[in-house]
């Protein structure tokens, strides 16, 4: 059987052995769904991306929160962001500086990372630039799922500037997508954008 690629991005202090990952895998068993460990450097984690991108082909991207906005700018793909952090920097500086815990297991082992001055000015760097690559084209090819609820960020307003309303969506829930949200919101979505063909 030819499986279908999701590629999903996790977010901040998460891994790829997240509970979203866990979900799609259960809930998508003709899928293979392929969750990279991002490093901290947003550099090496977009480097990271598009390597996976190569070796994986992707039939659809899905990022959440830290992992929206890095796939925001993985051009030419269908994707879906799902409460996008788009100014990682503040979100940093402002609560996540020295030690932080990772809260799914790592392939490397790792239980802990450091967050610097330097990590944030690279974020800084990255959010520059990272609406750089919005075109018609782009605006077809993305969709913002955004909880009613999210007390951490709230970027929709930014989204339907930069892409449309109508390329955003909402759904009863916080930041952190939960095995309710991911069956009920996230799968009927995923059917949608592939026509169909997603084996639900």
């Amino acid at each position: 059987m030819d499986y279908r690629k999701i590629m999903y991005v996790h977010g901040f202090a998460s891994s790829g052995s997240s509970g979203t990952v866990m979900a799609l895998r259960r809930y998508l068993p003709h899928w293979r769904v392929v969750a990279p460990d991002l490093p901290i450097n947003p550099f090496e984690a977009m480097e990271l991306l598009h390597k996976t991108i190569e070796n994986e082909q992707p039939d659809l991207i899905i990022g959440t929160s830290m992992g929206g906005m890095f796939v925001q700018q993985l051009w030419g793909h269908r994707r879906i962001v799902v409460n996008p952090s788009f100014e990682m920097s503040r979100s940093l500086l402002f609560g996540k500086m020295g030690r932080n815990k990772y809260m799914s297991k790592r392939k490397d082992g790792a239980t802990e990372f450091r967050v610097d001055k330097n990590v944030v000015e690279q974020f800084k760097q990255m959010e520059k630039t990272q609406f750089d690559g919005i075109n018609d084209n782009e605006k077809q090819l993305v969709i913002g799922l955004f909880g009613d609820k999210d007390p951490v960020v709230h970027y929709q307003p930014l989204m339907a500037e930069l892409y449309g309303e109508e390329r955003c969506r909402w759904f009863a829930g916080e930041h952190r997508l939960n095995d309710e949200v991911v069956k009920n919101v996230l799968l009927p979505l995923i059917d949608e954008i592939m026509g169909g063909e997603s084996f639900l």
